[in-house]
């Protein structure tokens, strides 16, 4: 366990630097062919050649364990206020300046959470409380693998459950040289196993350095030395050359979203308005993983303004953003579900932090979704119902959540194969 004097948990710090190792040993070669520089005019893909109407998927991480009881509050439930006397979110009927913005007369929005207010009213956002995973880590590394790959508590599944979903169904468009996309220095484990898959973390700015004048030679020659390349590395090579030419094709750089929506000036926002113009831009991806790190809050957490404070603006405000700019007529369907490893504890520590908990809170928005309400099967935050007497219990398996939209958004029946060993329960998230 950690201490709650530790602003961030050791244990979170040595993730990142595994992850990027990991990362790193399994893309350095393709990396030393496909890294970055700038390169206009592009035009923009004007001609569709998508053959399914499925829902692109977009797949936000919270890593660090995100605080579910600040995103969505259950301000009717008085335990809440009992447990947190210095970080709880006020009530909606207080005059409090910053207090919560009523939901549906139990939960209510913190300040930095309204920019999804709208989607919420459209009856286009759902919240899903009291969800997680039944794994009882409380390790970010294991909580997050296992939750990526789909089944809790197994170490023996290499593959992810959304590169499951995206190998084990047809592609919407079957000239499509990209599938799937993780905006990242390495590919999220959710994604691992997708054919025509790659982690991209600049979708602007993917190709190869170095002097303009030589590089057409110098892709010929690569091309050329990974074609007798044995498998997967040759397909590799291949999918990364041809990905270089398509989004060559994507002004990114000049691209307007709809309805003067703006997305946040940082990473998140800049990853979700590129995926919203490569989603617009109609080349055949399926699924796009974008992170949002630092929700470790063991010390200061900030509800209304601080650490986490800005983590919501920036998540919500990107959020927001993306669900604007994609009613744009014509547009393909998304549907978007941000999620986090583990919730954090009810009661908050010496430090106005909180440690590592179960229960968390999801978000699923889409024009497809039935929203505009916490689906919850809500437990209580009494002492005496918490898990081990300290956080959330999980009601509601995430699993459900995804599946459900696996099969009735992706068009994938396929759900022993998704979710191996897991039988779902529908929860009515999609109209």
């Amino acid at each position: 366990m950690h201490t709650p004097e530790a602003r961030c948990c050791p244990e979170y710090a040595e993730l990142s630097r595994r992850q990027f190792v990991g990362y790193s040993a399994g893309s350095a070669l393709l990396a030393s062919i496909a890294t970055s520089y700038a390169w206009l005019p592009r035009v923009s893909v004007a001609e569709s050649h998508r053959s399914s109407q499925r829902d692109v998927m977009v797949h936000i991480y919270l890593r660090g364990a995100s605080d579910g009881l600040t995103m969505c509050v259950p301000y009717a439930d008085s335990a809440y206020y009992a447990a947190r006397t210095s970080i709880a979110v006020a009530r909606p009927d207080t005059s409090d300046p910053n207090r919560a913005t009523d939901l549906d007369g139990f939960f209510g929005l913190p300040p930095a959470m309204l920019p999804l207010r709208q989607a919420y009213l459209d009856g286009k956002l759902l919240f899903v409380h009291a969800c997680g995973s039944n794994d009882p880590s409380r390790s970010h590394f294991e909580a997050q693998r296992f939750m990526e790959v789909g089944k809790p508590g197994d170490n023996t599944i290499s593959t992810g459950w959304l590169g499951r979903h995206v190998a084990s169904v047809a592609p919407m468009d079957p000239n499509a040289q990209l599938r799937a996309v993780g905006i990242a220095t390495g590919l999220q484990q959710a994604l691992v196993g997708g054919p025509r898959t790659l982690p991209i973390s600049n979708l602007d700015t993917f190709g190869l350095t170095g002097n303009n004048g030589t590089r057409t030679a110098r892709s010929a020659a690569l091309a050329e030395m990974y074609e007798t390349a044995r498998e997967p590395l040759a397909a590799a090579a291949l999918t990364t050359f041809q990905t270089i030419d398509l989004l060559n094709t994507i002004d990114f750089a000049n691209y307007v979203p709809y309805n003067a929506a703006v997305y946040p000036t940082n990473a998140f926002g800049n990853a979700l308005k590129s995926a919203a113009a490569l989603i617009k831009a109609n080349v055949g991806v399926e699924a796009i993983a974008v992170d949002l790190g630092g929700w470790d809050t063991h010390a200061n957490q900030g509800s209304v303004t601080g650490t986490m404070a800005n983590l919501m603006t920036s998540l919500a405000g990107g959020m927001g953003a993306f669900y604007t700019d994609l009613q744009q007529p014509g547009a393909p369907s998304t549907i978007t579900v941000a999620m986090s490893e583990f919730g954090r504890r009810v009661r908050e520590n010496g430090t106005q932090g909180c440690d590592h908990g179960h229960g968390n809170a999801m978000l699923v928005m889409g024009n497809a979704v039935a929203g505009g309400r916490v689906l919850r099967n809500w437990p209580g935050l009494d002492p005496a119902n918490l898990y081990e007497g300290l956080d959330l219990q999980v009601t509601i398996d995430y699993r459900d959540i995804l599946a459900e939209i696996v099969q009735q958004r992706l068009g994938n029946a396929e759900l022993s194969t998704v979710f191996p060993g897991f039988t779902p329960t529908f929860r009515g998230v999609l109209a």
